[in-house]
């Protein structure tokens, strides 16, 4: 059975990691995609995958920090398909690292503006058009490093990711009565370019897969299973509060 038949879902950072496995994932099971990330020749390619694949999917590329993209996305979504049900606002950045004396504020406000503010601009505009057709499902990407363990060197990118957390809580809370879910995940390491990036010694990488209790990285594929269920109507009853995957605490907090 295709899990997601007949919706249609917004993804962003699709051109690549998470983005990208979610994207062809949500094809597979039925949804419309709207795929959205800074490259267009990328986009463009993973829109012919989905087509040849027997899915539909349309790709506009554009950058998150702009509230104009954001109403984009939603407005080309309603035109190509009717309706919006999912969104999966996962584009995000690692930004300026290193010691935190030595973050610039330009730094640290790219930072924010890309993970926290471009996922509340998202969520603004889907938000307002699913309570058009009756509710919907809004999902972000946190990580751990939000929430339960704490790096040195990556102050920006840890402060905008908790923040995700918050905003999720929040909208869950608001908005939720009205039909529209909102959850977060919180993936530990998974194998990215922006987890290469910062694992690039085979000692760091060794360090990062024995926080995990299954000692070992998780792919995109995986964490796109996640997102999967948080879209479809199987989580019907799941709001507001992080849902953990692959993470060094692997005890699931969307109960407590």
């Amino acid at each position: 059975m295709e899990r997601l038949a007949g919706k249609v879902a917004i993804i962003t950072g699709a051109s690549g990691g998470i983005g990208f496995a979610t994207a062809k994932l949500f094809a597979a099971e039925g949804a419309k995609v709207v795929i959205g990330a800074r490259r267009q020749g990328e986009l463009d390619e993973l829109a012919a995958q989905i087509r040849a694949a027997g899915g539909e999917a349309v790709a506009l590329a554009g950058d998150v920090r702009a509230e104009d993209y954001a109403k984009a996305l939603v407005a080309l979504a309603v035109e190509r398909y009717g309706r919006l049900d999912a969104a999966f606002n996962n584009a995000g950045t690692l930004g300026e690292s290193g010691p935190s004396t030595g973050v610039s504020e330009a730094g640290w406000n790219d930072a924010i503006a890309i993970n926290l503010t471009g996922a509340f601009l998202g969520a603004k505009y889907q938000i307002a058009q699913m309570l058009k057709n009756g509710g919907g499902s809004v999902i972000f990407t946190s990580t751990f490093v939000g929430y339960s363990f704490a790096f040195p060197g990556v102050a920006a990118y840890a402060a905008s990711k908790s923040g995700l957390i918050g905003l999720t809580q929040a909208l869950a809370a608001e908005f939720g009565p009205q039909g529209v879910r909102v959850n977060a995940i919180l993936p530990g390491a998974v194998d990215t370019d922006m987890y290469r990036s910062m694992n690039s010694t085979a000692e760091s990488q060794s360090f990062i897969t024995n926080l995990h209790a299954l000692k070992r990285v998780a792919s995109p594929d995986e964490l796109a299973r996640s997102v999967l269920y948080l879209a479809s109507d199987d989580s019907a009853l799941c709001v507001h509060h992080p849902h953990l995957s692959k993470s060094p605490d692997t005890r699931s907090r969307r109960f407590r």
